[in-house]
C-alpha cells in the first residue's frame, strides 16, 4: 500500500498543473472544471500526506479545498 500512496504525487502533481492551466481561462465553464481538478489534487495530496504523514501538508490541502470551493461558488461568466 505504501508504494501505491508513494506514486500518488506523481498524478496529484499533474492534475495541479492542469488545473492551474484550466483555471487561467477567460471561459466561465474552464475555470469550473480547474477548480474541480484543483480538489481532485487536493484530495490526491491528502491521500499521499496520510501515507507519508506530512501532517502540515494535509492542513494545507484541506485551506486550499475550503478555497477552492469558494472559487467554485465564486465563479461567474466574464
Amino acid at each position: 500500500m505504501s508504494d501505491f500512496l508513494d506514486l500518488l504525487q506523481w498524478p496529484a502533481m499533474g492534475v495541479t498543473l492542469l488545473a492551474s492551466w484550466m483555471l487561467a481561462s477567460k471561459q466561465a465553464g474552464k475555470r469550473m472544471v480547474g477548480f474541480w481538478l484543483f480538489v481532485l489534487s487536493n484530495l490526491l495530496w491528502i491521500a499521499w500526506g496520510w501515507g507519508d504523514e506530512a501532517y502540515a501538508l494535509i492542513a494545507l490541502q484541506v485551506g486550499l479545498i475550503a478555497l477552492n470551493i469558494r472559487g467554485i461558488l465564486k465563479n461567474e461568466e466574464t
